[in-house]
């Protein structure tokens, strides 16, 4: 089987692969841009009508992610997912689920660490994931050295996703395998990079193999499922509905709020163009304001007025009032700005975000499970989420190294990509406390359980239902504590053979006693029998003393 990669082909084609044929282009969800005989297309335009391209697209992310209620729900969607603390990489690679010695778990946890490296996640994790958030699409430049591309990757270089984009050359074959419709092969990809970039439809620029680069989207695409759009489209309604109701606040506040006065002038039977010549007279006569200025002392008329904070002036005919002046009240509901909170709540359920962390009075208490919101819930699954996709990164990068180092081949690591995950660093209490409280109540009804196994319950029922075990699980733990025990009997071993060792000797056995046998015919009378007697019970007295003193010592 052919290996490309960095534009370069190892080994030979499947035959297989080649002959497979469809009048169904392959499906793709990285949003590359389809070609058929003809040029680079990809423009389109949004609902609004304003977006025509990726470029505009981007642009309009990140003007977006510059306004502040935009700028607080991005930061704690980045907070939450990238976590720096204990001097560690945010993200860890786990391979307790990968089937391979404990050789190539080393080698591929080496070679993940080179990648982290290479990226300076430790530095610049936040950064890189708020630019893959607010843009959608994230794209890396993977160099290495042509002479030797054994020493892997020496460089990831980032790449503006305005500048660059995929492209799949689509490929007819002769072959009628539907009526009037050729079979369609497997399309070549490829990225086109232009530094201009794509705003104009530009069509020509560099042409890059597609191992060249690590591209990582968002997984979202619009309707019609040809263009990958960020996780900030849907909010883009509600932050224009949020700027137009906080300017037109802000007019209807500065507007409404002096007191304005209304002049009404008697200008008697003069006609009408000599009555509004006597008004504009008047007005300009009251709105004249002299100032001195103490340094030059000159004296000028400084008219500095604003048009929303004029007074009124009305002409008033002779017959009415005489000349009047009143005072028009200003605004009297300017405190409730209920419509801008809702805009503000709306903004942020559109971006997955508690509508609680809006509010800055609203406190952080660290209770039980069931005190967690249903809102805070759903954001942790939603993280979740944002971070498995945001692995691809280094999966990508990771599958690159490893073949370039000789590690496995591109048939194993799609084996291998199954079986490694990625452990990201959490600082939110939420799920520990969610953990803590399932163990602590499992364990007190195993506890009120444990008397009814064996009689009305099994020990598999309790593992499964009570302790919620699953088969793997319940494999390894026996696996565990058949470990434990042998371990346990090896120590008790052990610790018996020192205390042996460690011990004194133990006494030597007393000697047997002496047996003496006297026989009746050793003795002529009686008298004889009663002097042995005597001696043989002062030699046990003294036999006796010697034994207590030496038993003593």
């Amino acid at each position: 089987m052919a290996i490309t990669l960095f534009g370069y082909k190892i080994g030979k084609d499947d035959p297989e692969k080649e002959n497979l044929k469809s009048f169904v282009p392959p499906t793709e969800d990285d949003g590359s841009v389809s070609i058929m005989g003809g040029g680079i297309y990809g423009t389109y335009v949004d609902l609004e009508g304003q977006i025509r391209n990726d470029a505009d697209l981007i642009k309009k992310y990140r003007e977006m992610a510059i306004q502040p209620e935009c700028d607080g729900a991005i930061d704690d969607i980045v907070n939450e997912s990238i976590v720096f603390q204990d001097n560690e990489y945010p993200v860890q690679i786990n391979l307790e689920k990968l089937q391979q010695p404990d050789s190539i778990k080393k080698k591929i946890k080496e070679e993940y660490e080179h990648v982290m490296k290479l990226l300076d996640f430790n530095n610049q994790g936040y950064d890189i994931f708020r630019r893959w958030y607010v843009d959608g699409k994230l794209y890396y430049h993977m160099l290495i050295d042509e002479k030797n591309p054994r020493q892997g990757l020496k460089e990831i270089r980032y790449v503006d996703p305005r500048k660059i984009r995929k492209v799949r050359e689509l490929q007819k074959d002769k072959l009628n395998l539907v009526q009037a419709e050729p079979a369609i092969k497997t399309p070549v990809q490829y990225y086109v990079f232009s530094e201009r970039g794509f705003a104009k439809d530009a069509n020509q620029g560099l042409k890059i193999s597609v191992d060249s680069i690590c591209y990582v989207h968002s997984g979202i695409s619009d309707k019609d499922g040809k263009v990958i759009i960020s996780h900030l489209h849907k909010a883009i309604k509600p932050l224009n509905q949020l700027r137009m109701l906080e300017d037109a606040t802000v007019i209807y506040r500065i507007s409404r709020a002096p007191e304005r006065r209304i002049f009404y002038i008697d200008v008697g039977n003069l006609p009408k163009i000599k009555a509004e010549q006597y008004l504009r007279e008047i007005m300009q006569k009251y709105k004249n304001k002299l100032v001195y200025d103490a340094q030059t002392g000159e004296i000028r008329d400084d008219r500095r007025f604003q048009t929303m904070l004029e007074d009124f002036w009305l002409p008033r005919r002779e017959g009415g009032k005489g000349t009047e002046i009143t005072t028009l009240p200003g605004g009297q509901n300017l405190g409730q700005i209920e419509d801008v909170q809702y805009f503000q709540e709306k903004f942020y359920q559109s971006l997955n975000v508690p509508v609680s962390r809006l509010k800055s009075d609203s406190g952080f208490s660290l209770g039980r499970a069931s005190e967690i919101t249903r809102d805070e819930l759903k954001f942790s699954k939603f993280i979740a989420r944002l971070r498995l996709r945001f692995s691809h990164l280094f999966d990508r990068l990771l599958e690159t190294q490893l073949l370039l180092k000789g590690v496995c081949t591109k048939a194993e690591w799609s084996q291998l990509k199954e079986e490694i995950s990625y452990t990201y660093q959490s600082d939110v209490h939420f799920t520990e406390m969610k953990e803590a409280e399932l163990m602590k109540e499992r364990i007190a009804i195993l506890t009120e359980l444990d008397q009814y196994v064996g009689k009305y319950v099994s020990r598999k029922f309790v593992r499964t239902k009570v302790l919620r075990q699953t088969e793997d699980d319940m494999e390894q733990i026996d696996k565990e504590m058949e470990e434990e025990v042998e371990l346990e009997q090896a120590d008790a071993e052990a610790e018996a053979e020192a205390q042996a060792a460690n011990q004194p000797p133990p006494p030597p056995p007393p000697p047997p006693p002496t047996q003496i046998v006297i026989k009746k015919e050793d003795f002529n009378d009686n008298e004889d029998q009663k002097e042995l007697a005597k001696s043989m019970s002062r030699f046990f007295d003294v036999l006796a003393e010697e034994t207590e003193d030496e038993r003593k010592k």
